[in-house]
Formats: C-alpha cells, structure tokens, sequence
C-alpha cells in the first residue's frame, strides 16, 4: 500500500491494522507519496504527514520527529505542532532533475522512543518556467539561386528546459515570407529537427539578402516562445549540399577517457568539386549540456574529449553536427555519445539518527544508529555490501532499501568497556572494488550496577587508652567500579546486629574519607577491645553497600598505680602490726605485702623495695614476692616497735608506685636472759609436740561442749602453775605486752603462738615456736591445757 493525498481515513486504518497485525512497527514498507509544483514558495503546506502516517501531531513532539535526506540538503520540513510538511526552500525541478521525466525527491520521517521511520516520496511536478532558447541567436544561410523550391535547409532546434506540455509545440517564421516555410519532425529520441524549407525560387538579381525571425512556442499556459534571426545570402550556383554518411552516429567513451582521446569521427561528402566541394565541421551544441565536454576537427570531422568526463553527472550527450561545404550549402547529423561507467566512487555512508552514549544496561536488539548507503556508479560498481570490522557487542540488520540499522546483540558493561568504536565498511563490487568505513563512537553510560567494594576483608586498628576525644585512629578504603555519582562513596556506621540496635556512640566514621574517629576516651580496664560495622554506599539510585568489620583494640597504658591489698590500711585507721618473737631467726617470715594492678602486661609488673623502716638493718623485703622477713635476729638493742614503709612499683614507662606501712611488735629482749637455752632434744619433739597440740585442741574443744566446768577448772589450774614458779613472770610480762598492743589497735590480725612451760627443776624454759592454727577462732585465744602433775604444760596465746 502507498499513502497518496487521495486515500481515504478508511484506507488508513485498514493499513495500519494490517501494521499491527504483521508486527512490523518500525519500518514502512512502502513510501508516502506527494507532489509539489516546483518553484513553491518557503514554507508552502506539501500535506499533512502527521496524518498519513496515523500519528498524532503530539507524538511527533514527544518523539522528536525530524526529516532526514540521504543527500544530506533539506528540500523540506516538519512542522511538529500541526503535522504538516512544507517546503523549506525554492523548488528549481530543471536543476534537481534536469530535463528527467520524473522528479522524485527521497527522504525519510524519523521518529525516536522507539526508533521509527516513514519513508516518503515527493513528486516535483514541472511549470512552465522556462522559455525555448536556439543555440545561436543568429544563422546565416548561403542559398544558391538555383536552389530549387523543396530545399531544405536545417536549423538547430531549439531546446526549453521544462518538460511535457510545456516542451516546445510548434515553430512559426515573423513575419511571414513568400520564399520559406518551417518543417518540423520529432525524433524517436523526443527531439526536433527544424528545418527551412524553400518554397519558390530564389533571383539574386532581385533580392540579394532575405531577413526574418525563427519563433519557438512552448505549450505552456500561458506559452512561452523564443527567437532566433535567420539571414539568407542568395549566392551563385553550388547546387550540391554535403550528405553524412549516417543520419546518426553512436559512439561509447569511458568516464576515466584522457583528454584529446578520439571518440568518432563522422564523414559528410559533397559532390561539387573545387571549393564547393570542400566540408567543414561544426559542433552545434544542444542547450543544457557543457559545451566543453567534447570537441570536433573542423577538417577530418574527428570528435575527441575536450575535458574530463563523469558517468554519474551525466550518461549521455547528444551533439548536432553541421557539414557545410564552401558553397554555404550544409547539412545535420545527430551524434548519440553513451558514457560507460567505471569504478570511480567509493560508496558512502549517510547517517540519519545515531544515538550516544547507551545506558549499559540496553536490551539486546537496541537500535543505535540508522544509516544509509549509496554508490553513484551503476551496475555492479553500484552494489554495495555493509560489514562491521570485529564487533561482537554490535551487529548491521537491514532495514529498509539501502538502509541499514546498526543494533547490539549482547549486553554491555562499562566496567569492561566504556566506549565502543564500532566501525562500518562499505564495499561496492566492482574491479578493484573501492571501500568508505563510518566510525561511531559509541559511549556507554554508567548505571548503577556496582556495589562498594572495600580493599580489605577486615579492619583491626589500634587506639591507646585515655585518648583524646575525636581523635582519629585509621581509615577504611572502599571503591566503585561505577562512574559519577554510582562511584561516590560514603560511609557509615551501621548496627552490627540489624536495624533495631543502636550503632555504638564511641565509633564515628567520616562519611566522605573514611577515617575512623573515637569520640571519647577509652579506658583498657574498662573496655579491651571494640567491634563495629562499617557500611560503605554509593550515590546511586538505587544506592548499593556493602560492609566490614572493624576491630578497635585499645591499648593499655600505665595510668593505674599499684594497690596495696594487703596490709590494708585506711586513712584514718593506724597502720597494721606483725608480733615478731624474740627468738626469731634469720629469714623467718615477718609479714608479706600484697599489692595489684589493674594495668596489664610490663604495666602490671610489680617490685617491692623496702623504703624505710627504724632499723633498716633488721627487715628485708622479697623483690618479686612482696614478702617482709628478718636479716638477722632481734637483740635487745632493737627498739620493741618497728616501722616499716614498703615501695611497690610497677614496670611501666613512667612507672607509678604506691606504699604499704607496716608496725612490727618486737617480743622483749628479757626473755633470753631468764629462759634457758632450749636442749638439743627440745628440737626433735617439735614434730611430737605440734601433733600433741593439735590432738589437744580437738579435745579441748570436745570437752568445752561436754562440760563447761571441767573447762573451767582446767584453765585455774593452769593460771595456779603459772603463778606457783618463777617463769610466771616472764608469761605475765609477755601478757600484759599482747594485751597493751590489741589495746592500741595495732595488731589487726590473729597470730597465735605456742608456749611451752617446764616444771619440775630450777631452770624453767620459755621457748616461742612458729606460728600455728592461724585461723584459730578468737574465742579460743585464752584456752589453756595443763595438769596438776604435769612436768610440762602448753598454752597458746591468740593475739587477734
């Protein structure tokens, strides 16, 4: 089907149903068919294509219609808000076409959102715009007075641009003479040939010269003539007029043809002799063609190339040729030159709609740009084959005539690649064929299609405890393979357990940078390590993330000093007493200073060092374990309550330090010089005696419970022993000293002490062994063990 101005809105739409039903949307199968008279004014209304293409006029806005022409020159335009096609400039049909029975100018209507196009046609009708011109404004004609009436006498004929009708129609002499008449006959070629014809004879005796004018009318309404003047000698006997040996002469001659390359000769013979018998040739030019393109000897009637020739400007050239011998008398003949065509022009690309930069995203099948191609050689040199130079994302579909869509077949990505230089060649089939290439630089757009991606797996940065507030401990580093705002990365803190948890509030993260904050002082005894969820997003839309852990483990300082445990000794409380008997030897135990820190490593390594004391001579003090033990043993001279002052430092840089104070109780001196010194047997039954006590104390205490009177009378019994013999005194003495010091509060702790007392000779024995039952309840601190005929006795004596 083709749309014409006469075809019904029925007609219409039972094409565009038959559209619809073969599926074929984007490509017209038959061009929409005008015509224009020529030499319309700018902007004079063609038709309505909006129309004929069953397309509303909104649509041709809203998909940017626009007229493209393959010859790249813009006869015409599209009027997007009515729909209507006018002429865009002046319309010359004799310069676009020439003297061609049909003027068809092709273009196409383009519409984007999807991609479609119309293909249409207009016909440029001619007008009668042009007048008959002759070749030669005058002709001069040497006519023998002998010439008898019927003579012909050729003219060239004149030619009118226009075509048709409004050709030329007929010829007419003005004013009219007795001795001529015109005689017109059409070739098959649809020219004339214009001859005057003698109708009486001429008397040179009577009239030597005869002048008239040659009128050419057109059939144009109104017609259109043209003039030329014709001049008659009336000369002397030359009774034989030159005669070609061909009425028309053909010859073919290549485009590519040298200058001076001979294409024919033509021959007129003449049977006058002398110099009535001599021919000359002359190139009579027809109207319309280049003068120039071939020339003619004069003598041998040898037509050669005067200049450069091309096929596709023009195929063929009609040339008249006058012989006329030196009588005056001459002769046409026609001569029929075909142009043959060689390989001369490449074939060209014409773009009509390419679209850059594609979303990389595209569907497979997407048209990118239409193109046509043309070759102005004829024949085999003007098939053209279309072919893309390894491409894989894209592919040539044909489309419509010479048209060509270039399409993708398989998606893209802008990660891989960002442009695409897709190149099209265009190759014709002659020998040697000649080739054109068309690059089309197609860019991909970015999408959003990338998410960040972080250059580590995980994080671990370090911070020192009691650090500045805001202070910035490292930086975590994401990148977008996307481009633009799909690439800009921000970052954030995100709950590491889902939405509903609060991120932390010491953590911040620069949503620009990536650098990693903490707000506000850490404290490592606090807090040793910190675990946050760091998310990282792009710009996009929608925006894509991805997220790491971070490790934030906080490093310890030494900002904790010792803390002494034990003794502990308050502000307002004196400090603690050790009892240290007088019979102490050399490295015995006195007391053991216990101390912490709550720093770790090298900060929590802790050494002890005896600061100050009254007898520094006396004490000495464990550098790693803290203990306090005698040097030596006490004498009398040591005074009864020494002070101790013990340093406790740890290893870190500076280190920090505290102090313990200790009072140690010295058992008096006097007791040595009233007590006896200890038998070499008393050693070897302080393994006996240690168990004896303990077996003892278990039965005391069973006893207690039993009976409270025997209990009773056993401890008055003892205090009678005691009192009966002279080493009661030192055992009042030590007494009264324990019972004077818990008084003052200066021994906190139970320390309880075994007494051994002898009886039963002159020399009693007093001897203080180590410590035992150190957990032993106050409430047994008094109790005694004794009988009335014991020899020896023991107690022991619990200083709480």
């Amino acid at each position: 089907y083709s749309f014409t101005r006469s075809a019904t809105p029925q007609r219409i739409r039972e094409v565009l149903c038959l559209w619809a039903l073969l599926g074929v949307p984007r490509v017209r199968c038959e061009p929409i068919r005008y015509s224009v008279a020529e030499e319309g004014e700018s902007g004079s209304v063609v038709a309505d294509v909006a129309e004929d293409a069953g397309l509303a006029p909104a649509q041709l806005s809203a998909r940017r219609a626009r007229i493209a022409s393959p010859a790249g020159r813009q006869h015409f335009r599209l009027e997007r808000g009515s729909g209507r096609l006018v002429v865009a400039e002046r319309l010359d049909r004799e310069e676009m076409c020439g003297r061609s029975r049909t003027c068809t100018l092709a273009f196409e209507l383009l519409l984007a959102d999807p991609l479609q196009f119309f293909p249409i046609e207009v016909s440029v009708e001619d007008i009668n715009d042009h007048s008959p011109v002759f070749p030669d404004e005058r002709v001069t004609f040497k006519i023998p007075e002998t010439s008898d009436p019927g003579s012909r006498f050729p003219v060239g004929a004149a030619q009118d641009l226009d075509i048709g009708s409004n050709d030329i129609q007929a010829y007419s002499i003005f004013p009219e003479n007795e001795f001529f008449s015109v005689f017109t006959q059409r070739r098959h070629e649809g020219n004339m040939n214009v001859e005057l014809v003698l109708q009486q004879p001429l008397d040179r005796e009577e009239q030597s010269e005869l002048d008239f004018t040659l009128v050419a009318t057109d059939g144009g309404s109104p017609p259109r003539s043209g003039t030329t003047q014709i001049h008659i000698i009336v000369m002397d006997v030359n009774d034989n007029a030159p005669i070609f040996t061909e009425d028309t002469y053909n010859g073919r001659v290549v485009e590519n043809a040298p200058e001076r390359s001979l294409v024919l000769r033509v021959m007129a013979m003449d049977a006058d002799v002398g110099i009535n018998g001599d021919v000359s040739y002359q190139i009579i030019q027809s109207v319309g063609q280049s003068h120039s393109a071939f020339a003619i000897n004069s003598t041998n009637g040898e037509i050669l190339v005067r200049e450069p020739l091309d096929f596709e400007a023009s195929q063929k050239h009609e040339l008249s040729v006058r012989a006329t011998d030196g009588g005056g008398l001459s002769t046409l003949c026609h001569v029929l030159i075909e142009v043959l065509d060689v390989n001369d022009n490449a074939p060209e690309i014409v773009v009509s709609s390419f679209s850059s930069p594609l979303p990389e995203n595209v569907a497979p099948g997407t048209v990118v740009a239409l193109f046509a191609v043309r070759d102005q050689d004829s024949g085999v040199n003007g098939e053209i084959k279309c072919a893309l130079e390894e491409q894989l994302s894209f592919a040539l579909r044909p489309a419509f005539k010479n048209y060509y869509e270039l399409v993708t077949v398989s998606t893209l990505d802008r990660e891989e690649r960002a442009q695409h230089m897709v190149v099209v060649t265009a190759a014709d089939a002659g020998s040697p064929p000649l080739t054109s290439t068309h690059t089309f630089s197609v860019d991909i757009s970015d999408v959003n299609d990338n998410a960040p991606v972080f250059n580590q797996t995980s994080y671990t940065m370090y911070v020192h405890e009691n650090n500045a507030p805001a202070l910035l401990v490292g930086a975590v580093k994401a990148t977008d393979a996307d481009a633009g705002p799909n690439a800009k990365v921000s970052y954030s803190v995100v709950p590491a357990r889902g939405p509903e948890e609060e991120p932390c509030s010491c953590v911040s993260v620069n949503s620009e940078s990536g650098g990693v904050f903490v707000l506000r002082p850490l404290d490592y005894e606090q807090l040793r390590q910190l675990e946050v969820v760091v998310s990282a997003a792009d710009a996009g839309s929608p925006p894509l993330s991805s997220s790491v852990s971070v490790r934030l483990l906080v490093v310890d300082e030494n900002d904790n000093a010792p803390l002494v445990l034990h003794p502990s000794a308050q502000d307002s409380s004196p400090p603690s007493s050790e009892l240290v008997p007088a019979g102490a030897e050399a490295g015995d135990l006195v007391s053991k200073v216990v101390a912490v820190d709550a720093d770790s490593g090298q900060n929590s390594w802790l050494s002890y060092q005896l600061l100050r004391a009254t007898e520094p001579g006396l004490f000495a003090v464990g550098a790693q374990s803290g203990e306090v033990r005698l040097r030596r043993p006490p004498t009398e001279r040591d005074a009864a309550k020494q002070k101790l002052v013990v340093l406790v430092r740890d290893n870190g840089r500076p280190p920090l330090s505290a102090t313990a104070a200790l009072s140690v109780l010295l058992v008096p001196g006097s007791w040595d010089a009233q007590l006896p010194q200890q038998s070499p047997a008393a050693g070897e039954d302080d393994g006996s005696l240690t168990t004896s006590l303990i077996i003892a104390l278990v039965f005391v205490s069973l006893l207690f419970l039993l009976s409270a009177a025997a209990f009773v009378a056993c401890k008055v019994c003892k205090r009678k022993e005691l009192s009966s013999g002279p080493v009661l005194y030192g055992a009042s003495s030590v007494q009264s000293y324990v019972a004077d010091g818990a008084a003052a509060g200066t021994l906190p702790h139970a320390y309880c002490y075994e007494v051994s007392l002898t009886t039963g000779s002159g020399n009693s024995e007093f001897k203080f062994l180590k410590p035992v039952l150190p957990s032993l309840p106050a409430q047994h601190c008094s109790t005694g063990v004794g009988g009335a005929h014991a020899e020896e006795s023991a107690f022991v004596i619990c200083i709480p």
